[in-house]
């Protein structure tokens, strides 16, 4: 069965030119011209992804994403802009949406973000990170810090759990604590920290940390990466603690407590 896109998009030259290209690659598309519309629409019908334009009259492609989490609906959903500040693009972010592509955009783009989103909806085993890192050990790319020792495996907890500085996670139900506190994640954040601790002590670069998340690597003029993990940061560091997310310059990202 074909994978279903429910896509909410005002401008009707866009809308039918990318339902027109979704449709050429396989998807099964319900093509919306407003907020209004496409909650109607999800309501009736539960998409496989959403594809949101944020600038639409009425309720924006934000306010759909905001009332889909808050009735507990995780579907995927991928945000269209034409707003390139990393403020608006955090609003996406703080809004539950779970990527995002600027405009104008190349439609083979749409595809690959598209393709990477259902992809991570599969079930995967409890041993391995969605994206196919073994527990504890460094994906292909990975670096270890020069000169520091090899780090410990994160202690085994309980049935599907894992640990790594001070961060617990549950995959199998998509929650993660800092110590007492419980994170709200959306699904990239978690795949994001969970690769990390997977990982800890070892410096991912960014081409592995894309391939792993994104499944297709943006290329160095990308900013994607840094706004995730910017505000992954901002959910998971104390302001008296230290921080854990700690950035190797030229290389990529690596999890540790200092």
């Amino acid at each position: 069965m074909p994978h279903t896109v429910l896509l909410a998009e005002d401008d009707r030259a866009i809308r039918n030119a990318l339902e027109r290209a979704l449709t050429l690659e396989g998807y099964q598309v319900m093509a919306v011209a407003d907020g209004v519309e496409a909650l109607a629409q999800a309501h009736r019908n539960r998409p496989d992804v959403l594809v949101l334009d944020v600038m639409m009259p009425g309720i924006d492609g934000l306010q759909v994403c905001r009332v889909l989490r808050a009735e507990g609906d995780r579907t995927p959903v991928l945000i269209l802009t034409a707003l390139v500040e990393t403020a608006d693009r955090i609003a996406g972010l703080d809004a539950g949406a779970d990527d995002y592509v600027v405009k104008p955009f190349d439609v083979e783009e749409v595809f690959a973000r598209l393709r990477a989103l259902l992809r991570r909806t599969s079930p995967v085993g409890v041993g391995e990170s969605h994206g196919g890192a073994p527990a504890g050990g460094a994906p292909a790319g990975g670096t270890p810090v020069s000169g520091a020792p090899v780090p410990e495996a994160p202690r085994q907890l309980p049935e599907r759990f894992i640990e790594a500085a001070g961060i617990r996670m549950d995959p199998q139900a998509r929650r993660a604590w800092r110590g007492a506190r419980e994170l709200e994640l959306t699904r990239t954040e978690f795949e994001l920290l969970e690769l990390l601790v997977r990982n800890a002590g070892i410096v991912l670069d960014h081409s592995t940390i894309y391939d792993r998340i994104w499944g297709y690597d943006f290329g160095p003029g990308s900013k994607n990466l840094a706004v995730y993990v910017g505000y992954l940061r901002r959910k998971l560091d104390d302001p008296d603690g230290p921080q854990l997310i700690h950035t190797v310059r030229g290389v990529g990202y690596v999890l540790r407590e200092d």
